[in-house]
C-alpha cells in the first residue's frame, strides 16, 4: 500500500510539474523568442520611402512615430507606460500615432487612448504595418518628415523598458531630432520580438 501511495504521489507531482512547465512556456518563454518572419513577408529596408495609407496625418516638417499595438498581446501591455512617456516627452517635436492590429476584437479610438492616457491618433489598418515592414507587436516605426523609414524595431531588451542603456526607440528619436548619424543598433533592437500580427498568438512551430 505504501509503495502504491508513492507511485500515485510521483505521478501527481509529474503531472503538476508538466502543467507548470506548459504554463511557463505558454505565457513566458515563447514570448522571449524572436517572432518568425512570415512566409509572405515583404521587407521594407531602413532608408526606404514609405507610402503610408493615412490621410491628413503628420506633416512634412515633423518626423512621425508609429506605435504598433495589440491590446491582447502581453508584450504590448508591458511597455504601455514607456510608450506613454515618449508621447509626453516628444509631443512637440514629433507626430505620434497608435496602429492597433487585432483580428479578434474591435476596439474604439477612445478605448485605446484611455489605455495610454493620451489623445493620440489611433488607426485600425493592418496595411500600415505592411507599409512599414512590421509583422509583430509591440514595434516602433520612425519616419522622417519626408516619410523615409528611419527606424523600425523594438523599444528595449527589457519587456518593461526599464533598461535605460537599451532604450532603442528613444535613442533613435534622439539621434533623428539631433540630426546626427543614424546609430548602429544591435540585433536585439532590429529583430522582432513579441506577438504575431494580427492576433497575439505565436505560429504553430512555437505552440
Amino acid at each position: 500500500m505504501a509503495a502504491l501511495k508513492k507511485i500515485v504521489l510521483a505521478i501527481w507531482l509529474s503531472i503538476l510539474f508538466v502543467g507548470i512547465a506548459y504554463l511557463f512556456w505558454r505565457n513566458e518563454y515563447i514570448y522571449s523568442l524572436p517572432t518568425p518572419v512570415p512566409r509572405d513577408y515583404q521587407e521594407v529596408k531602413i532608408g526606404a520611402l514609405v507610402d503610408l495609407p493615412i490621410e491628413n496625418f503628420g506633416s512634412r516638417k515633423k518626423p512621425m512615430f508609429l506605435h504598433f499595438f495589440n491590446p491582447a498581446c502581453p508584450c504590448s501591455r508591458f511597455n504601455i507606460a514607456h510608450v506613454k512617456s515618449l508621447f509626453k516627452k516628444y509631443e512637440r517635436q514629433m507626430s505620434f500615432a497608435i496602429v492597433v492590429i487585432n483580428s479578434e476584437k474591435e476596439y474604439s479610438e477612445e478605448e485605446i487612448q484611455d489605455k495610454f492616457d493620451f489623445k493620440v491618433p489611433v488607426f485600425f489598418d493592418q496595411s500600415i504595418a505592411s507599409a512599414c515592414g512590421v509583422y509583430s507587436t509591440p514595434q516602433a516605426a520612425i519616419l522622417t518628415g519626408n516619410h523615409t523609414l528611419y527606424y523600425r524595431g523594438n523599444y528595449n531588451k527589457s519587456r518593461y523598458c526599464t533598461n535605460k542603456e537599451s532604450n532603442y526607440a528613444q535613442n533613435a528619436i534622439d539621434s533623428l531630432l539631433s540630426q546626427v548619424q543614424t546609430p548602429q543598433f544591435s540585433p536585439l533592437a532590429l529583430t522582432a520580438y513579441g506577438c504575431v500580427l494580427p492576433s497575439c498568438e505565436k505560429p504553430k512551430e512555437y505552440k
